[in-house]
């Protein structure tokens, strides 16, 4: 068998691939050619810069598996690669320890000026007086994201003598204390409190923007702000105008909207850090990813089971009665945490119905999978998903019965938050197997699973359904679908519509007052 690898991997992981199989290193094609390349390999190894697109897998004939030699999957189409049968793989625990160390060593060189003041010296210049720093002792680090990372940055964070506060909304209040994290219930009390802010989040669509104008506008004069997860979630722009404004007395930046990036207006200003993209770029995290991605691409390519599989339903471990079930497993954890308004403790799996007769743990996992999916920095698989829900202090269970009362087939999932109970069932229709969302909350609804939907709770009258599509028209947000279920006439109503585009905070928050809803959730599922 062939492999192919098209950017820098560790000698240690193509001398063990190079035991049982050929392989060509070809870095020039992680820039053009890849397309017509990749016809005769079996397997492909990338980095960042390789786009495995769906037109180079529709010419990859023989391949059999995609593996990422790092964290992220951004260049990847998993989708197009799991219609075609590949599997994907990635090495999800390689670079965290050195992300974590990158972010103290951005947070350290920002404070104390050490690049400017190293330059200004090389340029023969003494300033002592231009460059005094602050120290990190006695000063409050605001994490915005408790995840692998922002856990291991704030345990840092605390040996420093720092107060680490943070904002989650997926953790629980009980698991911060644990870690000696102060979890505040809303980003605006961490950016009021902090000296420092540590961005450690995933980039979805809403996170991107997340740091913009209004929310550098409340932090505390002189703090200063750190970016290491991903380009896109801090507006550069804003930030700019916040250095220029005094509001912020600097900044660090690992990450970029737009990369790779040599100009951009942050780099004018002498009180910014930057660096191109390095939280990774450790020998050992190399080291690390190496080994693993080698290991993960001898199992694939030996029909043995990959711990490191994202898509494991492209794999042939998956029994076919339960392979159509995958896909709305999934999606179900990702509504049921786009529902929950606090912090999950724990997750019941219930499969009501013939689906109860076979093996569903691959089921439960495919749902922790869903709901942990946009929550997290880093991609979740069906080996770390219980791993990450075990940091975070989620419980899994699982409960079955042959017995469904209303379909053949149910799944059903229903999470204990910080504010309570919320549910969400699904089940498959048709001979397609069509997806559908038959509970949310506790009413019954009929309707297809999509990107984009809202839900809204409200006192039942009449207008209401009209007002929210002239609101959502005269916004340009265009409805998909739309559907209102309730218990009883004039009680409580769920509203339930789908549309083909994200609707802006400042909209939703403007339907919410002018229907008066007492709960409004909107969910964006992963492509």
């Amino acid at each position: 068998m062939r492999i192919l690898v098209t950017e820098p991997l560790s000698q240690g992981g193509i001398d063990l691939l190079a035991r049982d199989f050929q392989v060509d290193v070809r870095e020039d094609l992680a820039r053009a050619g890849l397309e017509e390349a990749i016809a005769p390999y079996d397997a492909l190894i990338v980095r960042s810069q390789t786009r495995v697109t769906a037109d180079v897998l529709e010419a990859a004939e023989n391949l059999k598996v995609v593996a990422r030699a790092g964290i992220g999957l951004d260049n990847v189409d998993v989708e197009a690669a799991t219609r075609r049968g590949v599997m994907v793989v990635n090495a999800p625990q390689s670079n965290i320890v050195s992300a974590a160390e990158h972010t103290i060593g951005l947070l350290l060189a920002q404070a104390r000026n050490i690049p400017q003041a190293d330059a200004a010296l090389r340029r023969g210049e003494w300033a002592r007086d231009r460059f005094k720093g602050v120290e990190l002792a006695g000063k409050t680090l605001g994490v915005v994201g408790v995840g692998r990372v922002g856990a291991m940055v704030s345990q840092r964070a605390l040996a420093f003598g720092m107060r680490v506060i943070a904002f989650d909304p997926y953790v629980s209040r009980e698991h911060a204390r644990e870690m000696g994290v102060e979890l505040m219930p809303t980003l605006e009390a961490v950016l009021v409190q902090a000296d420092f802010i540590s961005i450690h989040l995933p980039r979805t669509p809403e996170t991107e923007g997340m740091i913009g104008e209004r929310e550098l506008a409340l932090v505390k004069p002189g703090a200063r702000l750190v970016n290491t997860a991903r380009g896109g979630i801090v507006d550069e722009d804003a930030v700019a105008r916040a250095l220029k404004d005094g509001r912020l007395a600097g900044a660090a930046l690992d990450v970029f909207d737009q990369e790779p990036v040599v100009e951009n207006r942050l780099f004018e200003f002498e009180q910014v850090v930057v660096t191109p993209h390095l939280g990774a770029s450790t020998i050992e995290a190399q080291d690390k990813a190496g080994a693993a991605i080698a290991e993960m691409v001898r199992l694939a390519l030996r029909g043995e089971f990959v711990p490191y599989a994202v898509n494991v339903s492209a794999g042939t471990e998956v029994p076919e009665a339960i392979r159509p079930f995958m896909s709305l497993a999934e999606r179900l954890g990702g509504v049921l945490t786009g529902l929950a308004e606090g912090a999950i403790r724990a997750i019941d799996c219930q499969f009501l119905g013939r689906v109860a007769e076979v093996d569903t743990r691959v089921l439960t996992l495919a749902a922790l999978k869903g709901s942990l999916a946009g929550v997290v920095h880093e991609p979740i698989s069906f080996v770390n998903a219980p791993v990450i829900a075990a940091e975070r202090g989620i419980a899994l269970s699982e409960t079955k019965s042959t017995v469904s009362r209303d379909y053949v087939n149910l799944l059903a999932l229903r999470a204990e938050t910080d504010e309570g109970e919320v549910a969400v069932a699904g089940t498959l229709v048709g001979k397609r197997d069509g997806e559908r969302l038959v509970q949310v909350f506790d009413f019954d609804v009929d309707m297809a699973p999509a990107r984009h939907m809202t839900f809204l709770l409200y006192e039942d009258r009449p207008g209401v359904i009209g007002k929210v599509g002239t609101m959502l028209g005269d916004a340009k947000v265009n409805i998909a679908g739309a559907q209102v279920a309730r218990k009883s006439v004039g009680g409580l109503a769920l509203m339930a519509v789908t549309t083909d585009t994200h609707i802006p905070t400042e909209v939703l928050d403007h339907i919410a007052a002018e229907i008066g809803a007492e709960r409004v959730r909107q969910i964006t599922l992963p492509e």
